[in-house]
């Protein structure tokens, strides 16, 4: 039977449509919205190439996890050419001739400066993960989005640096512009919090001149402090240590601080600048360890080495994870929003007054922007979360710069402060640390400048009793030494000061060695200011304390001797048996013997142990009380009787040394005798206690009172 030719048409279609549905709809499943994200980067750096490089990593990963997703960012690169024109320039380009939503970029903060007001204009986020400045806050602009740390978050750190070595005076060195300045004014407050002062200020431009660099060296030598806090980029700050070095300021005695502008690229390094800033501090932030981080890196290194094979590779820094981080971020917000957001869009445009034709208005920046900030994971570089416009603020890794590189001395968190681990809750000591100079010891912080004076300190010249302060001269190396008690005590008090001071003695006396004058004219010369000090047994009086301050008295008020002494310390080797008397030793005996027998007594008619021969009975009565003493008797006790003797008997044996042998009996102590007498009264001719053995108008009943 031969079918019409409808009949056959019909019967195509009915298979046809169904398929072409199918097709249609999966085709619609497939497809994917493409969302522009522009990329404002300056590619002739490092922070660049590593910045781009790790974005294009991370949207290549983030699809490769999520291919369901119906959003693609795809990114619009351009170079700023390390200018903020440029930035600008590339910005608008973005805006208007490639209708981005989104800008990640720039990387530096003087670009973002201008660049925050485009996209408050243009409704577009822009996402920085490399501009710290704390001047680029959120309040400017709520679409300026800081996926990185703000300078100021590592400001606490810092402080807690050198408030744990106790320094009191810092100076600040920076770089002057938009990066430098912002940071100054919260390093500054913070060390107030910690009784800390800066006592200098030293803004460096960027384009200075080597011999503005020594001049600016040679000057903060002249000051007294020691202690500097470095905050700059690599390229100056290299150019910084160098001329540091070669000046002597990295020596035993200065400390160097970096941020993290510097801390977080010395693995760029070459060799000659890490050797010329050795023992030198730094902090960064802290990024944990991860397998997720190890496979990263090497998957990046690879790639950045076929990107470029004739450049040296450094290696990968919080910059480039940040980077890496944003741009997830990013691709998670736009996917929250749904492919409905992208698919319809209107384009308006408004006249920009600043010399622009045209400014685009995103139509959706402000969703894109909401779904940012409430976006948070974990990424490479840990806890990705926004607040305030910026990364939250996280732990800092301190380290030391000694050898070849870097290494670990310590990390500061929000929460414990400084800790030796990065897990660790319990406060501790950072490890140790090697200092400029290679030096052990932890610097005081200040120093007298170069062309500073020691400070004289006067000492008093007297015959007689010089205990209190001794001046002794060599005459063959024409030398003179100062000792005492009070020059001792002196010494110890300046070394104990969180500063260094230079001083020298300098005896009262005339040409011939012999005293200058009283102890009125001695401290009258500091009033004259011939002296800074006085060091000796000087007396705090009245009429004194109108020309000069006294420090507080360091021995008792009151009348007493100093003489010397005599060690009688027996040296008989049986001494420890002194304090055991005869009678001790009688009734003990008597003990031992009376339990014995009691002992013998219960036990011998019913314990063969103490039967036998007469002379055997007689040793085991002697033996068994004696044996007690260390348990050690090999007679076995049957009766319950002289096992209740045996208990008294144990704990008389083992209370009895605790009660009958002093603890510290004087024949066992250091016996001292004093080797001073009296030939005759106090109140006579003579003043037996006067260190010179002389009566003086200053002595009254034959005692020496004051000096």
């Amino acid at each position: 039977m031969r079918r019409h030719p409808t009949q056959l048409l019909a019967s195509l279609l009915f298979f046809l449509f169904p398929t072409i549905f199918f097709i249609e709809k999966g085709m619609a499943q497939n497809t994917t919205i493409p969302v522009k994200v522009g990329v404002v980067l300056d590619l002739d750096t490092w922070v660049g190439k590593m910045g781009l490089s790790c974005i294009s990593m991370a949207l290549s990963d983030f699809y490769a996890s999520h291919g369901h997703y119906k959003t693609r960012v795809v990114t619009k690169v351009r170079d700023s050419k390390r200018d903020v024109v440029g930035a600008a320039a590339a910005a608008v380009d973005l805006l208007q001739n490639e209708e981005v939503e989104a800008i990640i970029g720039p990387g530096s903060s003087m670009q973002a400066n201008f660049m925050i007001g485009l996209g408050s204009k243009a409704r577009v986020p822009i996402i920085s993960f490399s501009a710290t400045s704390p001047s680029l806050s959120s309040l400017q602009s709520q679409y300026f989005i800081r996926a990185t740390l703000n300078d100021s978050a590592q400001v606490p750190a810092i402080r807690a640096i050198v408030q744990t070595f106790g320094w009191r005076e810092v100076v600040l060195i920076y770089v002057d512009n938009e990066y430098g300045n912002g940071v100054i004014p919260s390093l500054t407050s913070a060390f107030l919090e910690v009784d800390a002062h800066v006592t200098y200020w030293s803004p460096i431009h960027p384009s200075v001149t080597d011999d503005q660099l020594v001049e600016e060296l040679h000057k903060l030598m002249r000051i007294p402090t020691r202690v500097f806090i470095v905050h700059m980029l690599t390229p100056l700050g290299y150019r910084l240590f160098t001329k540091a070095n070669e000046a002597g300021m990295m020596e035993e005695g200065y400390v160097w601080i970096l941020t993290d502008g510097i801390t977080d690229f010395l693995s760029t390094l070459n060799a000659s600048a890490i050797d010329s800033m050795q023992g030198v501090l730094g902090v960064k932030p802290h990024v944990p360890r991860t397998k997720e981080l190890e496979s990263f890196k090497i998957r990046w290194k690879k790639k950045i080495q076929e990107e470029y094979p004739t450049n040296e590779i450094s290696e990968l820094n919080i910059f480039g994870l940040w980077a890496y981080d944003a741009a997830c971020a990013l691709a998670m917000a736009v996917e929250k929003l749904g492919a409905g957001n992208f698919s319809l869009q209107k384009t308006n445009i408004s006249r920009d007054s600043t010399g622009f034709e045209s400014i685009r208005v995103s139509p959706v920046g402000p969703n894109i922007l909401h779904s940012l900030l409430s976006t948070r994971f974990r990424g490479l570089s840990g806890d990705f979360q926004i607040g305030d416009g910026q990364l939250r603020t996280s732990a800092f890794h301190i380290v030391n710069v000694i050898g070849e590189g870097e290494r670990g001395v310590g990390f500061w968190t929000p929460e414990n402060g400084i800790v030796r681990r990065s897990n660790s809750t319990s406060k501790a000591n950072l490890r140790a640390i090697t200092w400029p100079g290679e030096s052990p010891s932890v610097p005081k912080g200040w120093v007298l400048p170069t062309n500073g004076k020691k400070l004289k300190i006067g000492v008093p010249v007297k015959e007689g009793f010089s205990e209190f302060v001794k001046v002794t001269r060599d005459p063959i190396t024409n030398t003179t030494k100062i000792t005492g008690y009070s020059i001792a005590i002196f010494e110890n008090v300046m070394e104990t000061l969180p500063y260094a001071v230079p001083y020298e003695y300098v005896p009262f006396e005339t040409p011939d060695g012999k005293a200058a004058g009283s102890y009125d004219e001695l401290i009258s010369q500091v009033y004259f200011q011939k002296y800074d000090a006085v060091v000796g047994d000087i007396t705090i009086l009245a009429n004194r304390s109108f020309y000069v301050d006294f420090t507080l008295p360091y021995t008792e008020s009151g009348v007493s001797m100093i003489v010397p002494i005599i060690n009688n310390r027996s040296k008989n080797a049986w001494v420890f048996l002194k304090p055991l008397t005869w009678d001790l030793w009688v009734t003990s005996a008597c003990f031992f013997v009376f339990i014995g027998f009691v002992i013998w007594t219960l036990e011998h008619r019913i314990n063969e142990d103490f039967r036998g021969p007469r002379s055997h009975q007689v040793g085991t009565i002697f033996w068994f009380s004696f044996s007690t003493l260390v348990f050690a008797q090999r007679e076995r006790i049957v009766s319950n009787l002289a096992r209740f003797v045996m208990i008294i008997w144990f704990f008389v044996v083992t209370a009895s040394p605790a009660t009958n042998y002093p603890p510290s009996p004087s024949s066992l102590s250091v016996q001292t005798q004093s080797n001073f007498a009296f030939s005759r009264p106090v109140t006579e001719y003579g003043d037996p206690m006067s260190p010179n053995g002389q009566t003086s108008p200053e002595t009254a009943f034959g005692i020496e009172l004051a000096n």
